[in-house]
């Protein structure tokens, strides 16, 4: 098997990149961040600056325990280089400064021996997988094959948007790659704030006629799908009841098994001022991770959750991110699964 190879969300995990928060910062106060991020605030009301030590500290001493549970199970854990995220970006249309590279999910997209690096709505990432060069060099010359999507301009033009409907313009292809959902040859594409409809086509023509894209529209406006809806394996999913019902399900996935998971616990932890700063919303920690199609990685305070999956005979580890909502990234934000155990298939008639 190649050294990078993973086609769902549940296979077998054998390699994985854990994110690194240091030199972290809030995401830059332009259009494309507002955008992404803070719909619903001016410009001048976006944190800003590096998030605080205390915070970065933290976040690290969670990840290391997050790595050796990983390890104690055989898989193997790459982690990006620390990335000068304070160094300022330029392009003949804007400048700005990084963001982090806590999130992998969100910058690179695995399908079977390919990693893509997609076009990112935020500018602040447009340099971010120069952490994961050292990385993506390493699994070129192990036989994978790396794309770059086409490099978005990101003017501010591209984010004039409808509040209504808060999603990128249609004028170049920009999304995150935690907009997508692996099914083996089927892939479904969450459109919104972090992507635009014209970056799921793009998607869907460099991958070809083998696999489909199926579109996920009018559901969920804030930013990636993996709070939305996970993929827990053939046959099952469990699903985000304040963004979707049995109804809005895309109809591939309607023949499959949906849990509707209970309510995020422990949310009184936060104070109003980290609220204020705070990137993701309460249902982050719905974002868990799967190690193999029985054995899922959760937030060790959603007790709730862990009982439903193991009402399901699903074996958890339950871990703690305590700042995944001030980061805006649980575990499977934290995450870029590179090679897992398995076969491209197809699940759906």
């Amino acid at each position: 098997m190649p050294r990078v190879w993973s086609c769902n969300e549940w296979d077998p995990l054998e390699e994985v990149i854990v994110g690194n928060p240091l030199g972290a910062r809030f995401p830059f106060a332009d259009p494309s961040t507002r955008l992404a991020e803070y719909p619903d605030r001016a410009l001048d009301a976006l944190p800003q600056g590096v998030f605080p030590d205390q915070i970065i500290e933290e976040t690290e001493e969670d990840l290391q325990a997050f790595v050796e549970a990983l390890e104690a199970r055989g898989i193997t854990v790459n982690r990006p280089d620390v990335w000068p995220h304070e160094q300022v970006i330029k392009t003949p249309h804007w400048e700005c400064q990084g963001y982090y590279n806590y999130c992998p999910r969100d910058v690179l997209l695995v399908i079977g021996d390919a990693v893509i690096e997609t076009p990112n709505v935020i500018r602040g990432r447009s340099l971010e997988t120069g952490s994961y060069r050292r990385l993506l060099t390493e699994y070129l010359e192990e036989g994978a094959n790396w794309f770059a999507a086409p490099k978005p301009l990101l003017e501010d033009r591209l984010f004039e948007y409808d509040a209504s409907a808060p999603t990128p313009r249609n004028i170049e292809p920009a999304f995150d790659a935690a907009n997508v959902l692996r099914f083996g040859r089927d892939l479904l594409y969450l459109v919104s704030a972090t992507g635009n409809e014209l970056g799921g086509r793009w998607l869907q023509r460099v991958l070809g006629d083998e696999f489909t894209v199926h579109f996920m529209k009018d559901v969920y406006y804030g930013s990636h799908i993996d709070s939305t809806l996970v993929a827990l394996k053939p046959g099952l999913l469990l699903a985000n009841p304040a963004r979707l019902s049995a109804d809005t399900i895309p109809p591939f996935l309607k023949q499959w098994e949906i849990l509707f998971s209970p309510p995020m616990e422990n949310q009184d932890r936060y104070s109003a001022e980290y609220l204020q700063q705070a990137i993701g919303s309460e249902w982050i920690d719905m974002n868990l991770f799967s190690l193999g199609p029985d054995t899922v990685v959760v937030d060790r305070d959603q007790t709730a959750l862990i009982k439903l999956l193991e009402s399901h005979q699903m074996e958890v580890i339950p871990l703690k991110l305590r700042h995944s909502r001030m980061m805006g990234g649980g575990f499977h934000c934290v995450t870029l699964d590179t090679r897992r155990r398995g076969k491209m298939e197809s699940y759906f008639d």
